[in-house]
Order: structure tokens, then C-alpha cells, then sequence
């Protein structure tokens, strides 16, 4: 098999296993985030839902890493590794089309913003007012996502062709 095709082809399971992931932790959280549809969580509903927040953005970066070392065969390193691997996944590469939208990577860009956050903040910090919307659209966001990945899969070049100019 050649090699750009051997990437793809390690890279598709990645992506899939972590999608199956992100999914059954929305679902895992889906009573909670149904009942906060209608009343705002208390102190420790609140707690959960940032780390689902977490564990949710986690599982999307894990994915566009993968992009990154399997396909683009690199690295992204760097203080600002986070943003830039966002940024990254927009653009077009000799390896690859591009990953992401604009638009959703500056959607994913306020799930990383709240990776930052929670990282870094103490649980009595959570406010449902500023994370909620978050919360509330992580089922819209992961469709999204799920939708843009099989895209980009099926722009797979064919073996030893570059990338799809679709």
C-alpha cells in the first residue's frame, strides 16, 4: 500500500473510534443536559457538564491531532499549539484538503477557549450563564464536526496522488 494511502488508512479508524467516544459521552450526559434545557444546574450538575465541556473538546483536538501526525506527518508544538492546530485544519496542505470551515473552527474555537478555562479555574468558578450555551449546543456542534471529518475522508487522495481539489 503506498504511503499517503497508508495514512489515511490508520487515520480513519482514529478519527472513527473517537467520534463513537464523543458520542456516548453526549449521550452519558444527555438527561442532565435536557433537564438544564428548562432549569440552570445546580453547583454540582454544573461541575459535570464542564468536564463533559472538557472531555468533549479533548475529543475533537485528539482527532485533529491525529490529522496532524498521521496525514501531515508533524507536529504542531508551541505555547499557542492549541490555536494553531485549529487554525491549521482550515488550510489545504500538500498532504490534504483542508479539515474544518471557518465557521466551525471559530465555534471550536469557544469550546478551546473553555478547555483554557476550566484547566485552570476552580469549580465554584463554572457559571452556567457563560458555559450553557456550550453545553446546549455540543449535540449541534459534534454533527457538525462528525459531518466535516466525513467529508474530509472522503477526499482521501487516491494512493500516490496528492490532495483533492474539491
Amino acid at each position: 500500500m503506498p504511503a499517503s494511502s497508508s495514512k489515511w488508512a490508520r487515520f480513519r479508524p482514529q478519527a472513527e473510534a473517537e467520534l463513537t467516544q464523543l458520542r456516548q459521552l453526549l449521550a452519558a450526559h444527555a438527561p442532565l443536559v435536557a433537564k438544564c434545557r428548562e432549569i440552570p444546574p445546580d453547583f454540582i450538575e454544573c461541575s459535570a457538564l464542564a468536564t463533559m465541556l472538557h472531555s468533549f473538546y479533548s475529543g475533537i483536538e485528539n482527532i485533529l491531532t491525529r490529522v496532524t501526525r498521521e496525514i501531515d506527518s508533524e507536529t504542531v508544538k508551541g505555547d499557542r499549539w492549541h490555536r494553531e492546530l485549529l487554525q491549521r485544519m482550515t488550510e489545504a496542505r500538500p498532504e490534504r484538503p483542508a479539515v474544518l470551515s471557518d465557521s466551525l473552527r471559530a465555534r471550536l474555537q469557544d469550546y478551546l477557549g473553555f478547555r483554557h478555562f476550566f484547566r485552570n479555574a476552580y469549580s465554584f468558578h463554572f457559571d452556567w450563564a457563560e458555559m450553557g450555551t456550550l453545553v446546549l449546543d455540543c449535540e449541534r456542534t459534534l454533527q457538525r464536526f462528525s459531518d466535516e471529518i466525513a467529508d474530509f475522508l472522503a477526499k482521501e487522495p487516491p494512493a500516490g496522488d496528492g490532495p483533492s481539489q474539491t
